[in-house]
């Protein structure tokens, strides 16, 4: 399951991993923190889903922080909201889809620190671990403890040509040392589907200063060489065992 912060997130950060998993057989989903149901971008999302096979939109119902069309119902902003509300969101799509790994966002937003991804990484953190415990939010359903949390991130050294082009348009560029990369995807062979399910978000594709714009704007090679390696830290919820009568680092 993918937990991201704004429709087109999940295919830029995960979309390669989503769609291997999904042609191995594997059950996939993707829950948005931002945009509503009612917004322009919902449909975009429905369509990347297909093409990625995650099925369809599950939404927290909140409001983009920069974009008051994100929510044409009036839904408070996500980094607004309640953090207890939102968490318990998230517990009822973990405890209702039921995933082996969850993939999230970083804590540094991403290459551009966008609040949404921050404060959808915080809610991800809590949501996980407290899904699994039968007293917190006994209303979200039956307790399910996922076995693994990645964080999709950027090294330091891979960042290259996309930091150069994002500082192009004026955005700064975040990426984690590279000691923090605990697992590196070649999704090559499904560049294709990651590609198809980038350009679905159509609204984003026509935006200059988008990742989206900015990629479909450059020589197919350049392109597929940028989004082909997706990059996780690996964050295991749930207790593990150590030393039963220290702490020790």
């Amino acid at each position: 399951m993918g937990v991201f912060a704004h429709p087109d997130d999940e295919s830029l950060l995960a979309g390669g991993v989503l769609a291997q998993y999904a042609a191995a057989g594997a059950r996939t989903a993707v829950v948005t923190a931002t945009w509503t149901a009612e917004s322009r971008r919902a449909p975009e999302l429905a369509a990347a889903l297909h093409i990625l096979g995650a099925g369809t939109p599950r939404l927290l119902g909140y409001a983009d922080a920069r974009n008051p069309a994100s929510a044409p119902d009036g839904a408070v902003r996500l980094i607004d909201a309640p953090l207890d509300e939102a968490v318990g969101r998230l517990v009822s799509h973990i405890r209702a889809f039921r995933p082996d790994i969850v993939v999230g966002h970083d804590a540094l937003g991403q290459l551009t620190g966008h609040p949404d991804h921050r404060r959808t990484h915080q809610i991800t953190l809590l949501a996980v671990e407290a899904a699994g415990l039968a007293h917190l939010y006994p209303e979200a359903g039956a307790p399910w403890q996922p076995s693994a949390l990645y964080a999709a991130t950027h090294p330091e050294s891979g960042v290259g040509r996309l930091g150069t082009l994002l500082e192009r348009v004026g955005k700064s560029v975040l990426a984690v040392p590279d000691a923090y990369v605990t697992t590196t995807v070649d999704i090559g062979p499904s560049a294709g589907v990651k590609w198809s399910a980038i350009l679905a978000h159509q609204g984003e594709v026509a935006r200059e200063r988008t990742l989206p714009g900015i990629l479909a704007g450059l020589p197919e090679a350049e392109r597929d060489e940028i989004i082909s390696t997706e990059s996780f830290t690996r964050l295991t919820p749930g207790p593990v065992a150590g030393e039963p009568h220290r702490l020790l680092a």
